[in-house]
């Protein structure tokens, strides 16, 4: 085994997780393959909240048996994270060219899983749970100037629509002094940028601690040299005056904040056991922006819950109009086996979904170019992430509320070496989902 390629589906706890698997992978001798074809050891690490995340696994994996079959059979392909959880040894069942299984709570596990498949049979191991965090393992990040950093993982929440309880456990704490020794370390290392990560980032410390202590690790944080902090994900039934007080008074958290709100109708947010009003998550959104009034707001909204009615999606409707979200992830229901909201009566007929769907994307769109147009001449400090993927001769970073700009300089070569610098520019252009600027000298 001298080569390895990770490939990653879904959220950034996924992303910080192939960091960690790259990471232990590298300490065994192994390096970055450019391509699967060049790579000796084939890692998915896989996500099963959305139903097209299972079909897209199961293509990209069903399609490397050629790789072995023809010519290449000591390539190693490993299948982890939440499906290597969920389903463990019946992924080498429906798919035998696959050497090895894990889970989400033994990704420490994978090089010795690795040796078992390469003497010849498939190695499979899921655990229930786990009283280490991948953060104390090795990594290898993807940018240099930026750093996952989770400070929670699973979750007790509980909504009937999601799955995640079931494939990462219940939420577990690491401690304060943890987190920040840590961060300590990456910014000594020249970390600029910071994202910390939880399914439920404001219920932190209230296993450890008996009662929830986001606000404190947020302020320590944002107090340890970082130019930049930014965190995911934040529920809105936890989310406290303590942490909206700290985002306003330190100036290294970034100005944005996802709030996923799912459905504007008390009702459906009933089904959903999300455990907060309609009236109080726009009472968060007002406090918000007295407290910041520059703060973009994301969200995410599932159209469709079974049971949704027509006024329920016009009280959806209505709060985006009100909400007027810079950026939203809309998704289409899909059940989850295993999940409460598989088995409830009423389905929304899909010709009615899609019909739902099309008109709230109409407002998502509208809300997001009015926020984009708000910073029409304004001067914005950008962190670069390197060349444009509209044009390579043009740079690509982001502000502080996570708009993408893509500058206008002859980048050239100097893409690679402007990576994770800061670059004050003037927004001269805006488009929906993106902004065009020019550098101030």
């Amino acid at each position: 085994m001298d080569r390895y390629h990770v490939i990653t589906f879904g959220c950034q706890m996924n992303k910080h997780d192939s960091e960690r698997i790259a990471g232990l992978l590298e300490t065994r001798g192994l390096a970055p393959a450019r391509s699967v074809e060049d790579a000796d050891v084939i890692v998915f690490n896989t996500c099963c909240v959305r139903e097209n995340a299972d079909e897209r696994l199961l293509g990209q994996v069903a399609s490397l048996k050629s790789l072995k079959t023809g010519g290449r059979p000591d390539v190693l392909i490993a299948v982890g994270g939440c499906i290597g959880q969920r389903d463990g040894a019946t992924i080498t069942e429906r798919l035998p060219h696959v050497d090895v299984v894990f889970g989400t709570h033994n990704i420490d596990a994978l090089p010795a899983l690795l040796d078992a498949a390469e003497r010849g049979r498939p190695a499979v191991q899921v655990l229930d749970g786990s009283e280490t965090f991948a953060s104390d393992l090795p990594s290898r990040r993807e940018h240099p100037w930026h750093a996952w950093v989770p400070i929670t993982v699973g979750c007790d929440n509980y909504c009937t629509y999601c799955i995640v309880p079931y494939v990462r456990g219940r939420e577990r704490s690491r401690p304060i002094e943890d987190i920040r020794t840590e961060v300590d370390g990456l910014v000594a290392d020249g970390v600029r940028e910071i994202t910390l990560l939880g399914q439920n980032v404001n219920s932190y410390g209230r296993d450890r601690y008996g009662t929830p202590r986001f606000a404190d690790v947020l302020d320590a944080v944002a107090t340890s040299g970082v130019e930049r902090v930014r965190f995911a994900t934040s529920h809105p039934k936890d989310l406290s005056d303590e942490v909206i007080a700290v985002m306003a008074e330190r100036s290294s958290v970034c100005r944005q904040l996802h709030l996923p709100v799912q459905s504007g109708s008390d009702a459906v947010l009933r089904a959903m056991n999300r455990r907060y009003t309609r009236e109080h998550y726009l009472g968060l959104v007002d406090r918000l922006r007295t407290a910041m009034p520059d703060i973009a707001l994301s969200t995410d909204v599932i159209v469709g819950f079974p049971g949704e009615t027509d006024a329920d999606f016009e009280q959806t409707l209505d709060l985006f109009r009100s909400v007027r979200y810079d950026q939203a992830f809309t998704f289409i229901y899909s059940p989850r086996e295993g999940t409460p909201a598989a088995t409830l009566p009423d389905p929304v007929p899909r010709s009615v979904t899609q019909e739902r769907f099309d008109r709230l994307i109409e407002i998502v769109q509208a809300s997001a170019h009015e926020a984009s147009r708000r910073l029409l001449g304004t001067r914005q400090r950008i962190l670069i992430e390197g060349p444009s993927k509209r044009d390579e001769r043009m740079l690509t970073g982001r502000t502080a509320s996570g708009k993408v700009v893509h500058v206008g300089v002859d980048a050239g070569s100097l893409a690679a070496e402007k990576a994770g610098e800061l670059m004050d520019v003037r927004i001269t252009d805006a488009q929906t989902w993106f902004l065009l600027g020019e550098p101030i000298a």
